[in-house]
C-alpha cells in the first residue's frame, strides 16, 4: 500500500491500493461512521419519450468522486475487491445527498479515509501495510521451455533477474534435457537465495510443470518453495502471480508467527494470574491503567459491528491507548480462534489486581 498523503491534523489519510493484501488491511482499518472518499461509478437514470408516448428511462454509468459515511465494509480473504457502503455526504450536484452508494475498491484505487480519531494501533496497521510486502520475494515463472526470475521488493514493482530457455524433449526421446532444465532453475534459485536473501520464494507454472521441479528439489529447498499457478510464462505472469492467494498466504504466515508469540505471552500471563479476558473484566482493568497489552480478536470486532458492542470495543481500545497500553488486533486464523475462545478480548497486566 502506498500512503499518498497523511494529515492527522485533519484526521485524513489517502492511500493507493497495490495488492489484494492491501484490501485486507483496509477492511481492518475502515470503521462504520468513517468518511471514505474516492472515484466510483454511479448509475444515472434519464427519462425519455415524447408527448403521450410512454416514458422510458435510460440508464448509464458515470464516473464520479463521492464521499460516503460508512455503514458497512465487505471483504473476503483472497478476493480482489473491497466494497465500502454508506450514505453519500459529498459529491456532484446530480448525486443527491443522503442516497446510499457502494464504493468498490480494487488494485490501483486511490481512497481517502477520514476518522473521528486515528488510534495508534490503526496507524501501526497503516505503517505495516505500507511496509509489508515488503519483504523480498523471489518469484519464478516457468514451463518446460523457459523460465523468468523476478525479485519483488519494497512495494515498488519487481526487477527481472534473469530469463533462461530449456530444450523441449520430443515424444519418444530421452527426457534428460528437460530434467536438466529443472536442475538449472533450481541452481539459479539457490544462487539468488544466497545473493538476495528473499523472505519467500514462489514458483509458478501453467499446468503441472511445478510438480516436476519440486521432485528435483531437495527437502530443505522444497520446504521453502511455495507453488502457485500462472496462465503463461511472461513478465505479465509475474504481476498475475502477485495477485494470487498463495502470495497472500505466505505473507499471512509472517503475521501468524508474530501473533502466535503474542498469544503465548497472554497464556503465560493467564497461568500467572497476570491477565484479564472478556470485555467486562478488560474494561475494569483498562480503566485503572493495569493493562500493558490489550489484544482484540478481529473476528470478534467484525461481528460486533452488527450490534452496539462495536462502539463499546472501540471505546475500550481507545481507553487502553490513553492509559498507556499497547493495542493489538489479531486476525490470523489460529491466534484469532484462541482469543475468540477467551471472550474475544484479553490483556496482559502490569501488576496483580484483585
Amino acid at each position: 500500500m502506498q500512503i499518498i498523503k497523511k494529515n492527522l491534523r485533519l484526521k485524513e489519510v489517502t492511500v493507493k491500493v497495490e495488492s489484494a493484501e492491501d484490501l485486507w488491511y483496509l477492511h481492518q482499518l475502515i470503521d462504520s461512521e468513517d468518511l471514505v472518499r474516492g472515484k466510483t461509478e454511479r448509475k444515472i437514470k434519464l427519462d425519455g419519450g415524447k408527448g403521450g408516448e410512454e416514458r422510458k428511462q435510460t440508464v448509464f454509468k458515470k464516473t464520479v468522486f463521492l464521499e460516503v459515511s460508512v455503514e458497512r465494509v465487505e471483504f473476503h480473504k483472497y478476493s480482489d475487491v473491497l466494497r465500502v457502503s454508506g450514505v453519500v455526504v459529498e459529491g456532484p450536484e446530480d448525486v443527491p445527498r443522503g442516497n446510499h452508494h457502494t464504493i468498490t475498491v480494487d488494485e490501483g484505487s486511490v481512497v481517502t479515509i477520514k476518522k473521528p480519531e486515528w488510534l495508534n494501533f490503526q496507524l501501526e496497521k497503516l505503517k505495516e501495510a505500507a511496509e509489508s510486502v515488503r519483504h523480498k520475494i523471489l518469484i519464478v515463472v516457468f514451463d518446460r521451455e523457459e523460465a523468468i526470475f523476478a525479485l519483488l521488493k519494497g512495494g515498488q514493482g519487481f526487477d527481472i533477474l534473469n530469463k533462461i530457455s530449456g530444450s523441449v524433449s520430443k515424444k519418444g526421446v530421452d527426457n534428460t534435457e528437460k530434467k536438466n532444465f529443472y536442475q538449472e532453475i533450481i541452481k539459479l534459485i539457490l544462487e539468488y537465495d544466497k545473493r538476495h536473501k528473499p523472505k519467500h520464494m514462489i514458483i509458478a507454472s501453467p499446468s503441472f510443470w511445478k510438480e516436476y521441479l519440486l521432485k528435483e528439489a531437495d527437502d530443505n529447498l522444497k520446504k521453502r518453495l511455495t507453488p502457485a499457478t500462472c496462465s503463461e510464462v511472461s513478465e505479465n505472469a509475474i504481476s498475475e502471480v502477485l495477485k494470487r492467494p498463495e502470495v497472500f498466504k505466505v505473507l499471512e504466515s509472517d503475521r501468524a508467527a508474530q501473533e502466535e508469540v503474542l498469544m503465548e505471552k497472554l497464556l503465560t500471563a493467564i497461568a500467572k494470574d497476570m491477565a484479564c479476558y472478556g470485555i467486562k473484566e478488560c474494561e475494569e482493568k483498562v480503566e485503572i491503567g493495569a493493562v500493558e497489552e490489550l489484544m482484540v480478536s478481529y473476528e470478534f470486532l467484525n461481528k460486533a459491528r452488527l450490534d452496539d458492542n462495536h462502539k463499546r470495543i472501540e471505546r475500550l481500545m481507545k481507553l487502553g491507548e490513553q492509559r498507556g497500553g499497547k493495542v493489538h488486533l489479531l486476525s490470523t486464523e489460529k491466534a484469532d480462534k484462541k482469543l475468540h475462545g477467551l471472550g474475544g478480548v484479553a490483556g496482559t497486566l502490569r501488576w496483580v489486581t484483585k
